[in-house]
């Protein structure tokens, strides 16, 4: 229960079809290898008021917004490891908090138990917030398969590849099979770019040849739309 993380860095995403992804892979060969998230299947449970006020939030494109989550790797229930997290951004700028904890222990705190009986930062920023809000609970089931890349020139460029994201409204629970709505076509991969410096100078070649362009795309915030008001997502290549 002690292992905490924080993180700050800017992201930018992509949404690639299977062509556009075929030249990104190529320009990573021998310039990115697996870190060691390696290949995951992440599991989210998202938290919201009754309102969802954080999903009206986040489609806003407010400069400040704000999510919870409960996320796991793969499977899981009991005593197994889970991270209860506040993702904040400011200005374009990513925050992250998470702590672990075991699932029973993250649900029950969520669900308007007693927070862990331990002194940390992150451990009083989620209390506040999930205090602020007062009648949080798990709104929305997120799953996702994951390769994680980090640079081999370590200057810390790490980049994530998404596909098979899917989500729903019911089953809030992190042990059963993921299941849902798809979010992209498929074929399709959501491609992010964790950034600390600048992107490398291979990596701007290959987009600016292929045609590749940032977009604001929120997993939470354009599943909300598919699934609670009926907008599902078009990909620009397929947009008429």
């Amino acid at each position: 229960m002690a292992y905490q993380e924080v993180f700050k860095r800017v992201e930018m995403k992509y949404v690639l079809p299977p062509d556009r992804m075929s030249a990104v892979r190529e320009a990573m060969e021998g310039r990115m290898v697996l870190d060691r998230y390696g290949l995951s299947e992440i599991r989210n449970l998202y938290c919201d008021t009754p309102s969802w006020i954080l999903a009206r939030r986040s489609i806003e494109k407010p400069v400040y917004k704000e999510k919870v989550r409960v996320r796991s790797y793969g499977p899981a229930s009991g005593e197994d490891t889970v991270f209860l997290e506040l993702k904040k951004k400011y200005d374009g700028i990513v925050y992250k908090r998470r702590m672990a904890l075991p699932c029973t222990e993250a649900m029950d705190w969520i669900a308007g138990g007693h927070a862990p009986d331990m002194h940390s930062q992150i451990k009083d920023e989620l209390e506040y917030t999930i205090g602020r809000y007062g009648n949080l609970r798990p709104m929305m089931y997120l799953a996702y398969r994951r390769e994680a890349y980090a640079s081999t020139d370590g200057d810390g460029f790490r980049l994530t590849l998404d596909t098979d994201i899917t989500a729903r409204l019911d089953g809030m629970d992190l042990s059963g099979p993921p299941s849902g709505t798809r979010l992209l076509p498929e074929g399709y991969t959501l491609m992010e770019l964790k950034i600390k410096g600048a992107i490398p100078m291979w990596l701007v070649d290959a987009m600016s040849a292929s045609g590749i362009h940032k977009e604001s795309f929120s997993k939470y915030g354009n599943a909300y739309k598919a699934l609670v008001m009926g907008h599902p997502y078009i990909p620009r290549t397929e947009e008429a």
